[in-house]
């Protein structure tokens, strides 16, 4: 027998060796020292920028390119948080602490041992309404994630007055204004793509995902051509259109009406004078609070032309978006945080008439089979319903809903209605804690620690979290099978006191809302209807809302 002879091959001691990833790191702008490996194997590099500062002339502008720097940076905790309004979480009130508008920083977790293993990337957008948060909102710590085999990485972006103002002016200087916090998302994606693969992960394979505003953006991203090609899966936890209870998301020219109205009464002619003043300033004077729908009373996304061509739900109608396979889903009690917005219900009749007003005379048979209002409990159970489905739910389900029809990509769909000693409630965002793993925190006025059944549905989600960025489909060995989402009434994940496939909820209250749609769109006149809640009633709500979230 001759003897095997391998005439490519190099003496193993001579075979190029992969570089170890290591606490401190060469980025192209400079070098990085983050956090060492955990007990799970995961480095963590903290506050990366991933573009220059938006400051002085850069206020109001597109995101620019890093600015590289000498010395080795710090990454071994988050950077400050954009300007936003306060956080009313006590144990997340410090991240407000060092807010301004030198923030836009990412964060990377990765478990791979060299740069060369190419492991799914999941790029997570954090929630607050576009006005206040950070990305380390809600325990959005990505260490548990990047155990499971994938890089992780959350980013800071431009909020309220700073990244969504729309003004002529900007728009003569460059690219149309409105959506620079989008914009910005968009910049922190490119720079996924550009740099991702020296933290071992593949840019080839990259799921956007986020929770409330943070589900919102990937619904706009994924109708958005500029950010086309730069993720390859979507998730989305709670919101889809930025649509609201006043109806769709805000044009071009209601965003400029109220930056009109902003700068006189801040008193100022010009773009010039405006960008002199002082960060500080505009931002205490630009605040949102839970009283008021940011969509129509605070600087928010709107259809600026250049990020957004049109509504998102249009894009979706026609079949514009991103072709990419999505996964989505809703909570039982999504109107927790949003009462304050309620159509008022003291009494039935008091449900009826505000409902009268907004949805007209001729539909209130309908209405009133999906929402009854016969008893004091009834029509309470029922305006809760509805904020929570106008506010989240419904355009959540249209948006799962249009993708299946008019895309060729999978849709995976969810509903949420676990509750335990730990987590009491499955209000919007109670689900973030077990995508995370991040048990430590407690969403609600229960500090009960987290037990042994609030782990297994944790571990569960992360699973088919990290299975469908790896593959666009959650399902794998020993989960419970999730189907393939079938359209308007069918199966989805159910995940609550035992987990598995089941009927859809409120598929009927969603046909009602979505009969009001018009080329995606909801009526123009929703933004008239007022005789929400009483002022006095709503301060009270919100307040009870602050103490839940506490």
């Amino acid at each position: 027998m001759s003897a095997h002879v391998n005439h490519g091959a190099h003496p193993a001691s001579a075979q190029e060796v992969p570089a170890m990833l290591m606490p401190e790191l060469s980025l192209p702008h400079g070098r990085i020292r983050g956090v060492a490996r955990n007990a799970q194997g995961v480095l963590a590099y903290k506050a990366i920028p991933f573009a220059a500062p938006p400051v002085g002339a850069l206020r109001w502008r597109p995101p620019q390119d890093v600015v590289g720097w000498t010395d080795v940076r710090d990454a071994t905790a988050y950077g400050p948080p954009c300007f936003g309004a306060p956080m009313p979480v006590p144990g997340l009130k410090a991240l407000t602490r060092d807010q301004g508008e030198d923030c836009l920083t990412l964060n990377v977790w990765t478990a791979a041992q060299t740069a060369e293993e190419r492991r799914p990337v999941m790029v997570w957008i954090h929630g607050g309404g576009f006005e206040l948060g950070a990305s380390a909102f809600f325990g959005a710590e990505g260490a548990h994630l990047a155990a499971k085999g994938v890089v992780m990485v959350s980013m800071n972006y431009r909020l309220g007055v700073f990244g969504f103002l729309a003004h002529p002016e900007l728009d003569r200087e460059g690219s149309p204004s409105g959506n620079f916090g989008l914009q910005d998302q968009i910049k922190a994606l490119r720079w996924v793509q550009d740099h991702i693969a020296l933290f071992g992960g593949d840019p080839g394979n990259v799921t956007l995902f986020g929770e409330s505003a943070g589900s919102h953006a990937v619904g706009m991203l994924m109708a958005s051509p500029l950010a086309r090609g730069l993720f390859h899966r979507a998730i989305g936890e709670s919101g889809a259109f930025w649509d609201t209870e006043h109806g769709s998301i805000a044009t071009k020219a209601e965003a400029e009406a109220r930056t009109r109205a902003f700068m006189t009464r801040m008193r100022v002619r010009s773009l010039a004078e405006l960008r002199a003043l002082a960060g500080e300033k505009l931002h205490r004077a630009s605040v949102w609070n839970f009283l008021t729908d940011p969509a129509i009373t605070a600087f928010a996304p709107n259809i600026d032309g250049f990020v957004l061509q049109e509504s998102p739900a249009q894009t979706f109608e026609r079949g514009g978006q991103a072709d990419v396979p999505l996964l989505g889903g809703w909570n039982a009690d999504e109107h927790s945080f949003f009462m304050s917005r309620a159509l008022p219900h003291r009494t039935p009749a008091q449900f009826v008439k505000a409902a009268t007003a907004q949805f007209g005379p001729s539909r209130m048979q309908d209405f009133l089979a999906v929402y009854p209002a016969g008893t004091k409990q009834a029509a309470e159970q029922s305006a809760q319903y509805l904020m929570g489905d106008l506010c989240i739910s419904q355009q959540t389900w249209a948006w799962l809903g249009l993708h299946r029809t008019t895309a060729r990509s999978d849709v995976f769909a969810y509903n949420f209605d676990y509750t335990s000693p730990y987590s009491p409630k499955p209000s919007h965002g109670a689900e973030t804690a077990f995508v995370f793993g991040s048990l430590d925190m407690s969403f609600g006025p229960s500090k009960a620690p987290a037990g042994e059944a609030d782990k297994e549905l944790s571990a569960l989600m992360m699973s088919y979290w990290t299975n469908f960025a790896r593959n666009g489909n959650p399902n794998g060995p020993g989960l419970p099978p999730w189907p393939v989402y079938g359209g308007p009434g069918s199966l989805v994940m159910r995940f609550g006191s035992s987990s598995g496939a089941a009927p859809e909820d409120a598929t009927e209250r969603f046909r009602f809302i979505q009969s009001f749609r018009s080329s995606g769109r909801l009526p123009e006149d929703w933004r008239r209807v007022q005789g929400r809640m009483p002022a006095l009633l709503a301060k009270v709500v919100a307040k009870t809302v602050l103490l839940f979230m506490g």
